[in-house]
C-alpha cells in the first residue's frame, strides 16, 4: 500500500475515534452496559491506531526534516548525527506500516467470546487416546499460563489412559480469538509407550473450537431437541451413579448429540448441555455460511475443517510443524507444557495479513 494510501485510512478513523471517546462519558451509552462495552472496546482498540499513526507520522516527518537539513549543513559531525536519524527513521517505517496494517483489520466479532473446545481421539487406538490427553494437558498449560479459566464438562477416559473424548469451556479475554486457529487435526510422531518393539507409530486427535453461544446469537426451538435424563456411567462419587442425574439432547434436525453427565445435578448437566449444544449448532451455522462463500474467499490459515490435517509433532526430531504456515519450531517438551506463544502468534499474524490482502 502507498504510503498516502495508509495515510487517508488512518486520517479516516481519526473523527471515528474522537466521536466514540465522547460517547463513552455520555450518561445515555454507560447505563446502556451492552453498547458501553462495544463502544469501550472498539475506543481501545482505536486507540492502539491513533498511537501507530502519531509514530508513523513523526518518523515521516524525521525523515524530511533530516534531508532537509543535510542538503544545508556543513559541518561533518552534524551531518553524521543526521544520517543517523535519518536511517533510524527510515528503517523504523517499514515495520510501522506492517505494523498498521494489521491493526486496521476488522476483528472477528467473535473473538471475544468465550470457548468450548472438543478434544477427540482419533487413528491409532490407545495411542491417539494418550495424544488426545496429552494435547489436552498442553491446553490447560497454556490457559494456565495467560490466565483464564478453565472447567471440564465431560470425559471419555482411553483403557490405557488419555481420553477417548473431553469436552471443556474456556473463559477469559480473547480466547477464541487465540485458540481459533487450533481446530483440526493434529497428528503424533513417536514410539508409543503401548509399543514394546519400539517401533515409531502415527496417530491423531481430533481438536474443535467453538465460540460460546449465547441464546441471543442461535436461536433453538425446543420442540426440536430430545431431552432424556439417565444414570451417570464411569468413576464418580455415590450420588452421581445412582441418581438419574446425566442429561442427553438429541437436535432432531441436525442429529447432534450432546451428553453432560460430570455434575451431581441434573438442573447444572441440563444447564451445560444446553450450552454446548448451542456452540456446536452456531459453529453448525457458521460451517455452513463459509462454505457458500468459499470459492469467493481466500484461505487464511484453514478453514477449522475437522477433517484436515494442520500439525505434526515429530518427537524423533523434537519438532512441532503447523502444515498451514510451513512454520516448525523446535523444544517439544516446551511447548508441550504449553508454551505455544511463538506458534499462535505467528499463526494470528498470518491470518491478519491474509485477511488485509482480501480487503485491500
Amino acid at each position: 500500500m502507498a504510503e498516502n494510501e495508509l495515510l487517508t485510512k488512518l486520517e479516516g478513523l481519526v473523527a471515528r475515534y474522537e466521536e466514540v471517546s465522547t460517547l463513552i462519558t455520555d450518561p445515555s451509552v454507560i447505563s446502556d452496559q451492552k453498547r458501553y462495552v462495544k463502544l469501550t472496546k472498539e475506543y481501545k482498540d482505536l486507540g492502539k491506531i491513533m498511537e501507530a499513526r502519531k509514530e508513523y507520522m513523526g518518523h515521516l516527518q524525521n525523515v524530511q526534516d533530516a534531508k532537509d537539513m543535510l542538503s544545508v549543513e556543513e559541518d561533518p559531525e552534524t551531518k553524521d548525527m543526521l544520517r543517523e536519524e535519518l536511517n533510524a527513521s527510515e528503517s523504523r517505517l517499514p515495520e510501522l506500516e506492517e505494523e498498521i496494517k494489521l491493526l486496521l483489520v476488522p476483528a472477528d466479532p467473535e473473538d471475544d467470546k468465550n470457548v468450548i473446545m472438543e478434544i477427540r481421539g482419533g487413528t491409532g487406538g490407545d495411542e491417539a487416546a494418550l495424544f488426545a490427553g496429552d494435547l489436552f494437558r498442553m491446553y490447560s498449560k497454556y490457559i494456565e499460563q495467560k490466565g483464564w479459566h478453565m472447567a471440564v464438562s465431560s470425559f471419555t477416559e482411553g483403557a490405557a489412559g488419555g481420553y477417548k473424548e473431553i469436552i471443556f469451556s474456556v473463559t477469559g479475554e480473547g480466547c477464541y480469538g487465540i485458540l481459533k486457529y487450533e481446530s483440526g487435526v493434529h497428528r503424533v510422531q513417536r514410539v508409543p509407550q503401548t509399543e514394546s518393539q519400539g517401533r515409531l507409530q502415527t496417530s491423531t486427535a481430533t481438536v474443535a473450537v467453538l465460540p460460546e453461544a449465547e441464546e441471543a446469537d442461535i436461536k433453538i426451538n425446543p420442540n426440536d431437541v430430545r431431552v432424556d435424563v439417565m444414570r451417570a456411567g464411569g468413576p464418580g462419587g455415590q450420588c452421581v451413579n445412582t441418581t438419574d442425574s446425566a442429561v442427553r439432547l438429541t437436535h432432531i434436525p441436525t442429529g447432534i448429540v450432546v451428553i453432560q453427565q460430570d455434575q451431581k445435578s441434573q438442573i447444572k448437566n441440563k444447564e451445560k448441555a444446553w450450552q454446548v449444544l448451542r456452540a456446536r449448532l452456531f459453529d453448525f451455522e457458521q460451517s455452513k455460511l463459509d462454505a457458500e462463500r468459499s470459492s469467493a474467499r481466500k484461505s487464511m490459515v484453514g478453514n477449522g475443517d475437522r477433517s484436515e490435517k494442520i500439525r505434526t509433532y515429530n518427537y524423533p526430531q523434537d519438532r512441532i510443524t503447523d502444515h498451514r504456515i510451513n512454520l516448525s519450531v523446535h523444544n517439544l517438551p516446551g511447548f508441550m507444557m504449553g508454551n505455544m506463544d511463538e506458534m499462535l502468534d505467528a499463526l494470528n499474524v498470518y491470518a491478519k495479513e491474509e485477511a488485509f490482502k482480501d480487503e485491500a
